[in-house]
């Protein structure tokens, strides 16, 4: 109960909440968490017949040998995010942040826009490896810049795990469009976006003098997430239902999911 206490003291003296989240924070809305590749293979089984690792259809080489199979992939997993309703967790994180003065931040290596789904503005959200909800173009000799997914309607073979509709195109040059994500072994990824709510974010943290850092759902495999939470001051309180561990003695470790520990802090703080 004395980290419970911590945390709530920790949220009572903060005027700005910094909401870093990895892929554990999607789970309690039913998105799959992919951890090896048994759990990948059995969201993806025609992949898995193949073979095919995470690795090797997330990266920009698999839309230049088969688009076709890539997009089956991407164009699956937009069309679950566009259908998923963001879980009660994301409802208590606005009014926790509601009370404080520079209100919240999300910085967040999900790719899914969950949280502006749920209701964040995209001024108050920073997308480090970028947004399945925005394309670019496949050619790196293009000119053209990030655009919106919103006109791009896949549909898919979902026991072939290939795209049956046309392919998203650049209306610049004409080429193949792919995700505005940040792949594996990917030199080419638009970064002006995510530059753009860097800056944002940064503009923030320099305005909030009691930080407080919530972190859900990130774990150490891609550690993005957690490096950042630790390096930006204040108090971290990290939720994680397997990786909790945390080396600074002033953070507060809940080895719970993140809508069970969100439920627990509310349920405190009410």
């Amino acid at each position: 109960m004395k980290h419970i206490d911590r945390a709530v003291a920790a949220i009572q003296a903060a005027d700005g909440l910094l909401i870093t989240a990895g892929a554990g924070m999607g789970v309690d809305s039913g998105l799959p968490d992919f951890r090896g590749n048994e759990g990948f293979w059995a969201a993806y089984p025609a992949l898995g017949k193949s073979r095919t690792n995470f690795r090797t259809i997330a990266s920009p080489a698999a839309f230049l040998t088969d688009p076709h199979l890539a997009w089956g992939f991407y164009g699956h997993r937009l069309k679950l995010y566009r259908d998923t309703q963001p879980h009660a967790g994301f409802a208590i994180l606005q009014r926790i942040a509601s009370q404080m003065p520079h209100g919240a931040f999300v910085f967040t290596s999900n790719v899914d826009g969950q949280f502006q789904k749920a209701g964040f503005s995209e001024m108050q959200v920073c997308e480090c490896h970028g947004s399945i909800h925005h394309l670019q173009c496949l050619s790196p000799r293009c000119e053209s810049s990030i655009w919106p997914a919103g006109g791009f309607l896949p549909r898919v073979d979902v026991d072939a795990c290939r795209l049956e509709s046309p392919l998203p195109r650049c209306s610049a040059c004409g080429s193949i469009a792919r995700p505005n994500i940040l792949m594996f072994n990917d030199g080419d990824w638009l970064e002006q976006r995510t530059d753009r709510q860097t800056t944002r974010l940064r503009d923030w943290l320099a305005k909030v003098e009691k930080l407080v850092v919530l972190e859900l759902g990130a774990g150490t495999a891609i550690p993005t997430v957690r490096h950042f939470g630790e390096r930006a001051g204040g108090t971290l309180i990290r939720i994680n239902p397997t990786e909790a561990q945390i080396g600074k003695p002033t953070a507060v470790s809940l080895p719970l999911g993140a809508l069970a520990g969100l439920e627990l802090l509310a349920g405190r703080l009410a």
